[in-house]
């Protein structure tokens, strides 16, 4: 498994995946959908397996000596570690986002911890999207991209009308850390739950219909 996830990232990773955690930056602009950033990461993951259909990858690994669902375990760990990477590399940035943004982000949710979980839940949702989509056929990626897009526009525009309309997210979860951390927690403990699960669900599904393709 660890030689799996190697040759994903020394093989088959797409140059623009790396660069597009960079762009976690953008949590410093002010009056912007901090939640869009988390986007970028997922058009790598996209990228890298388009990258990988052109290069046949999928073909190349199962030549090797190793069983199917390990093929599928090792890409969903490669977008884990990447979506990990993104998130760590932003706490940082937002941090430093809210001691330079005084008077708070007004096209969204401030980069504090309520953002982490609107973080984990997206992310838990495109990887279930979008893998459970791409491994039900290898060839159809851009499909899959699309469907998992909008699945991440709809979140990011509900979290934003979320931090406006209703009062408990706009008092209570949309404001700076420290205050009100015991519910910052909670929503931060839920999103990782929330990702947790559904990347394991992703990985079953997956599994189950890659397994079953006659490639």
């Amino acid at each position: 498994m660890i030689k799996l996830l190697k040759k994903e990232f020394r093989l088959a990773m797409h140059p623009i995946a790396p660069l597009m955690i960079l762009l976690s930056s953008m949590v410093m602009i002010p009056n912007y959908p901090y939640s869009v950033i988390f986007f970028y990461v997922s058009m790598g993951i996209f990228f890298t397996c388009l990258l990988g259909r052109e290069n046949n990858d999928v073909v190349y690994s199962l030549t090797l000596p190793v069983a199917k669902k390990d093929i599928v375990k090792a890409r969903i760990g490669f977008a884990v570690v990447l979506e990990m990477i993104q998130l760590v590399v932003t706490v940082p940035l937002a941090i430093l986002s809210q001691s330079l943004n005084k008077t708070g982000n007004q096209a969204g949710m401030d980069a504090n911890i309520t953002f982490f979980a609107v973080g984990f839940i997206i992310y838990g949702c495109f990887n279930f999207v979008y893998f459970k989509s791409y491994y039900k056929n290898v060839n159809k990626v851009g499909f899959c991209f699309v469907e998992s897009s909008i699945v991440i526009f709809v979140l990011v525009l509900l979290e934003v009308v979320a931090t406006h309309a209703i009062p408990f997210a706009r008092d209570y979860l949309d404001t700076k850390d420290p205050n009100y951390l015991t519910y910052k927690l909670i929503a931060l403990a839920i999103g990782i739950v929330t990702y947790i699960f559904l990347t394991y669900r992703a990985y079953k599904i997956s599994k189950y219909r890659f397994e079953t393709q006659d490639l």
